[in-house]
């Protein structure tokens, strides 16, 4: 039996996992893709928005030729960092359920790559799980179509295309930035009466210029209600509509939390924000030995939690267990 599992391999899940190495407790990161997947679906070539040493973990350097760095950065860097503390990791193994066990520990049911559940105990769970792999959806007729995607790579393969960007974040901002690279035609659809104000602030008066020059067509205060084959159906907030003749439409909605872990291990969530009830000192949840750890503490809301203040709460959870043990 471990001490603890960590479920899921981001960068706070590895963080919990240095973190509770430092204290003696011995561990195993279970993750249904491979390291640090989230960062993996970023755009490829998304820069930051935050400096190299807020994204280190366990006092391993994060060097980089640039102030904020990329992706691939990134992706060497936390790969680095989980070889050089010897992580336990079990990859492309997806946990199923966590139940908890009449003694106090946890026995977690997983299945791999290959098909073969399998079962893995502990005497602590710490569920990090993130959000990517849930985006929010529209729930508007013809968002099935194979034209649209909620994630966005690179953008290559829309080179000359028409392209409809749903969403005003800096994703959207961003994805709406390549594409005119590329030379796609982007009409950009946001319900509020201004884009975010949490875009890089480097980033902005470039987006700001791009459309006031006439490269990006900006819909405020608007939605799309309805994507075709050809075109997506814009209705303002006055209610007048229009058509927007378009070969792809990216819906950059943001994702959300699974409730599936938490829900099987019995851990309270607030319906309306799918937040998980915890105590912040300790990161524990209502279930004694069940911690959360990154993204997931924030339900809905996941510009609540980042790298940066997340990956320190491997250290609160592993002083927790540590405390437990000595009282």
């Amino acid at each position: 039996m471990k001490d603890v599992i960590i479920i899921g391999a981001g960068p706070c899940g590895l963080s919990a996992a240095i973190e509770c190495q430092r204290q003696g407790l011995s561990s195993l990161i279970i993750e249904k893709n491979f390291i640090v997947h989230s960062i993996y679906l970023y755009p490829t070539n998304m820069q930051f928005f935050s400096t190299t040493p807020l994204l280190e973990i366990g006092d391993v350097p994060f060097t980089s030729p640039n102030d904020k760095p990329y992706r691939h950065e990134a992706l060497v860097y936390y790969r680095r960092a989980a070889a050089q503390h010897g992580l336990d990791i079990a990859a492309y193994e997806e946990a199923l359920s966590v139940l908890p066990q009449e003694d106090g520990s946890f026995i977690v049911h997983t299945r791999n790559k290959r098909g073969e559940e399998q079962h893995h105990s502990a005497a602590n769970v710490v569920i990090s799980t993130g959000y990517f792999d849930q985006p929010n959806m529209i729930g508007i007729p013809g968002e099935e179509l194979s034209k649209v995607t909620h994630y966005f790579g690179e953008a290559h393969p829309y080179s000359g295309m028409k392209v409809a960007v749903i969403g005003g974040s800096n994703s959207a901002v961003d994805a709406a930035l390549e594409l005119i690279r590329v030379g796609a035609k982007v009409d950009m659809v946001y319900r509020g009466s201004s884009i975010s104000e949490n875009i890089k602030p480097w980033v902005r008066p470039i987006f700001e210029s791009m459309v006031q020059k006439g490269n990006i067509t900006l819909h405020l205060e608007s939605r799309v209600t309805e994507i075709t084959p050809s075109s997506a159906v814009v209705t303002a907030g006055s209610g007048e509509t229009r058509i927007i003749d378009n070969d792809f439409v990216l819906a950059m909605t943001g994702f959300r939390p699974s409730r599936t872990l938490l829900a099987s291990a019995g851990v309270l969530m607030d319906d309306s924000l799918d937040k998980p009830a915890f105590n912040p000192s300790t990161m524990e949840s209502n279930i004694p030995g069940i911690y959360v750890a990154g993204v997931i503490a924030s339900g809905r809301n996941a510009n609540e939690v980042f790298i940066e203040s997340g990956r320190g709460h491997g250290k609160l959870i592993a002083d927790h267990i540590i405390s437990k043990r000595l009282s």
